[in-house]
Parts: structure tokens; C-alpha cells; sequence
């Protein structure tokens, strides 16, 4: 068969965001030739940013030793890393994915694969930001949850009355920075590795990670998944998802019960391809090993489209876990993109398991900065001045107000969590359908998703 190289245009990261991430520039870069969006839709030339001097590279299997030497010749580079998760191996998968180190410009050394035999693919080692835009900590009313009766909220307030308020035994991964496991509010929500021992020294499960308790930082290739102020992104997603509820303090989150794990992929410079890749097969490496893992929360996005990303997508549909993405906060103006037109990555992969999220305020407008597309985008949800977990100075719980699809995707993770701790037997498929099915029509998505409604988990 022959090998072939696949390439593609790129969409500059998202907008600017009012949080402590430096955005990680790489200059301008040339543009190339287009491929056809694999989701379908037209893309116009744009750069994206991804750290200049690596590639990622498949290498076709039974390429061996030769091949991968033949294409470092071709690159002027070295191997940095062989990417080869547990979960990759259980699939048959045995040549993973390889990052290099080249001497050349990247989009040089890409060129430079073209054709080359053994390879299947080459691309950027693309950088990704979360996806929020503003923080208006004095805002504290859980609109959100549809407190004060607010009809644009996710409803959540109204299943709890009906003693819905999720399950100890479901678990959402947070595949972006890490989140503050001893905050007041998110304490007895945090979740622990059942098959690791804390603290021993061992990899206990032999999933490759040494006393991974509460999850991995990917970023900073370690256990310690929370690293102070700086992973306030990551706890504000949290505490949407399940900040604990009827405790008297802070706020409630879409389920009172749940067990986050953290999968930190997102430093103080953003993250890579190649730890987005890592993050989302841990939680399915997890999942295949028995654990109730029911979604990833992925508020995060950029770059372009990488085949190394959505393979790793499509693992974790093979398992059984869905992917829920922001669909993005469109162009450093604030106006929201039609991802039907520009691709919005990770949101626009083509993968059963995605859903991606729109952002919409609390008088059920689309929020202004927030990216749709009739074809791309599923639904909407709260995102606009959302009130959540923050960690304080000195190791002190803290709250405050983050807008962002970022702020949008958690309320429909959180939902995943609400349905499947209602109906434990629901798959993956199963879990989407009712979440897409239940959104309740909205003018302002109307031709903006797919469903053209918000979510609503009263129906759960």
C-alpha cells in the first residue's frame, strides 16, 4: 500500500483570554496547499501555532528501525519521544506515534515527508489554550443551574428537586489544567485512581505513570495535578461539573455527587498535540480497565487538524467514552466563528463521541464571542458570566465569575454525569442521544447547531 502524507491548513488558536496564560507565539508561517476539512467543511489558509522545531510522525507499521532512520535523515532530527500508550498497544496499535526534534523549519521538514515510504502521516506539534475570554468575579447567582428561575439555565436546579443529583460511582476526566482537589466545594468530589496506591513509589496499575492518585500532569510529567493560582481554568471547569452541592457553602455543580480526574495537559504556555494525545488515552486506558468513566470535559482548542488527535478520539469512542469540546470563542475580536466554514478544532473532529458546545448568556442570546455552525456545533449551554470553584492564595478555596465556551462545555460533561447516574446502563451513544434529544429550541441557535437548543437535564 502506499504510504501517504496528510496535510492540511491551519486556524489560529483562540481568542485571547483574560486568565495568567502566555500564549506561545511562533512568528509568522507560510501557508499551504488544502486538503479537504475532514469534517466536511471549507477552511480558509491560516496559520496556527505549534512549537517550532517538532513534528509528530506515524510511522506505517513494519517500517521498523530503517524507516524511522530514514525519515530522521530526511528531517535532520532526532527522536524526543515515542508515544506509545497502553491503550494504543491494546488496539493493536505497536508503532505509536513519534516526536521529533528537526533542525529544519517545521513546516520545511513536514514538505520533506511528503511520500517518504514507511510514513503514514506528519504534522505539527500543535499548541492549544483553554477557551475563556473574561472574569467578572462579583457576579455570584447560579444562572447557570437556573437559579432565580431562569429558564436559559441548564435546568439542573429542577432535577435536583426531583432527587436527581448524580452518583459517587461516575467519573469525568478534565483533560485540561489541573483542578484544586482540596478546595472546600470540590474535596469530597475528587476523585482517586482505584487501582493505584498512593504514594508507594510503584506504577501499580502498569498503565506507565507512577502514583498517578488523583490523575497525571501531563505538561509537567508528574503526579502533582494541581500547581497553585495558575490552575484556575481547570478548577473553575470543575466545580461546573461538580461542585459539591447541599454542603452550605460556595455553589452546587451539575451534580452534587461525581469523581473528577484530572488528565493537566495545559501549562503556563498552553499545551501540545502530543499531551492531548497522552491525556485523552489515559482516561480510555482507565476506562478499559473498569473505571465508570463517562466523558472528558475538554474546554481547551487551536491549531489544526491533527490525525494523531482525532485516532486518539476515536480510541476513547471505542471505549465507550464521549468527548465534549467548546466549540471555541471565535477571532480576538469576540465575535464567535461559523465552524461550519472554519474548523474549529478539537470540536469539529467527525468522531461519534464529540459533542461540541456553543455558549449562550443568561437571557439565552448566543453569546457574543462564542463560535456555532449548523453542521459542527450540537448545542448550547450556559457560558456567559458563570459563577464556579477558583483556587485562593495561600492554598484558600476561592470563587468567581469565567465566561468562555469553556465555561459552556461543563454544564453539558456535567450532564453526561447527571444521565449516566440516572441510567447506569446507558451507553456512551445513549448518554449523547439524551442530552441532544432533551435541548430545548431556542431562537438564538436556530440554524446556529444541530439540535437549535440549549441544554435542559429537567428531563433526566
Amino acid at each position: 500500500m502506499q504510504n501517504f502524507l496528510r496535510f492540511n491548513s491551519w486556524k489560529l488558536a483562540s481568542a485571547a483570554i483574560a486568565l495568567s496564560t502566555t500564549l506561545l507565539t511562533t512568528g509568522c508561517q507560510p501557508q499551504l496547499d488544502l486538503n479537504p476539512n475532514p469534517a466536511g467543511a471549507a477552511r480558509s489558509a491560516a496559520s496556527a501555532d505549534f512549537v517550532e522545531g517538532e513534528i509528530l510522525v506515524k510511522m506505517a507499521k513494519g517500517a521498523g528501525v530503517q524507516g524511522l532512520a530514514n525519515a530522521l535523515t530526511r528531517v535532520k532530527g532526532e527522536v524526543a519521544e515515542k508515544i506509545l500508550t497502553k491503550i494504543m498497544e491494546r488496539m493493536g496499535d505497536s508503532e505509536g506515534v513519534v516526536l521529533i526534534k528537526t533542525k529544519m523549519n517545521t513546516l520545511d521538514a513536514i514538505e520533506a515527508l511528503r511520500g517518504a515510504e514507511g510514513v503514514e502521516f506528519a504534522e505539527p506539534n500543535f499548541i492549544y489554550q483553554h477557551n475563556a475570554v473574561s472574569n467578572d468575579p462579583g457576579l455570584s447567582q447560579l444562572w447557570g443551574m437556573g437559579a432565580n428561575g431562569n429558564q436559559f439555565g441548564s435546568q439542573a436546579i429542577t432535577a435536583w428537586a426531583n432527587g436527581k443529583t448524580g452518583s459517587s460511582t461516575v467519573y469525568v476526566g478534565i483533560i485540561d489544567e489541573g483542578y484544586m482537589y482540596t478546595h472546600e466545594d470540590l474535596a469530597a468530589n475528587a476523585g482517586t485512581n482505584p487501582f493505584e496506591i498512593a504514594g508507594n513509589g510503584r506504577d501499580d496499575d502498569a498503565n506507565g505513570y507512577v502514583d498517578d492518585v488523583y490523575g497525571w500532569d501531563f505538561a509537567g510529567n508528574n503526579s502533582t495535578v494541581f500547581d497553585g493560582t495558575a490552575d484556575d481554568h481547570g478548577t473553575h471547569v470543575a466545580g461546573t461539573i461538580g461542585g459539591v452541592g447541599g454542603n452550605g457553602i460556595g455553589v452546587a455543580g451539575v451534580n452534587w455527587n461525581v469523581k473528577l480526574l484530572s488528565g493537566k495537559f495545559l501549562g503556563s504556555r498552553g499545551g501540545t498535540t502530543a499531551n492531548a494525545i497522552k491525556a485523552i488515552d489515559y482516561f480510555t486506558e482507565l476506562k478499559k480497565k473498569g473505571l465508570n468513566i463517562v466523558a472528558t470535559n475538554n474546554s481547551w482548542g487551536g491549531g489544526g487538524f491533527s490525525q494523531g488527535l482525532q485516532d486518539a478520539i476515536e480510541r476513547a469512542n471505542q471505549a465507550g467514552v464521549l468527548f465534549i469540546a467548546a466549540a471555541g470563542n471565535g477571532g480576538s475580536d469576540g465575535v464567535g466563528d461559523n465552524n461550519d466554514n472554519v474548523a474549529n478544532y478539537p470540536s469539529n473532529y467527525p468522531n461519534a463521541n464529540v459533542i461540541a458546545v456553543a455558549s449562550i448568556t443568561s437571557s439565552g442570546t448566543l453569546s457574543s464571542f462564542s463560535n456555532f455552525g449548523a453542521n459542527q456545533v450540537d448545542i448550547g449551554a450556559p457560558g456567559s458570566a458563570i459563577y464556579s470553584t477558583l483556587p485562593g492564595k495561600a492554598g484558600k478555596s476561592s470563587y468567581g465569575s469565567y465566561s468562555g465556551t469553556s465555561m459552556a462545555t461543563p454544564h453539558v460533561a456535567g450532564a453526561a454525569a447527571l444521565y449516566k447516574s440516572i441510567n447506569p446502563g446507558a451507553t456512551a451513544a445513549q448518554v449523547k442521544d439524551a442530552i441532544l434529544n432533551s435541548a430545548t429550541p431556542t431562537p438564538s441557535l436556530s440554524g446556529k447547531t444541530t439540535t437549535g437548543g440549549r441544554l435542559n437535564v429537567s428531563t433526566f
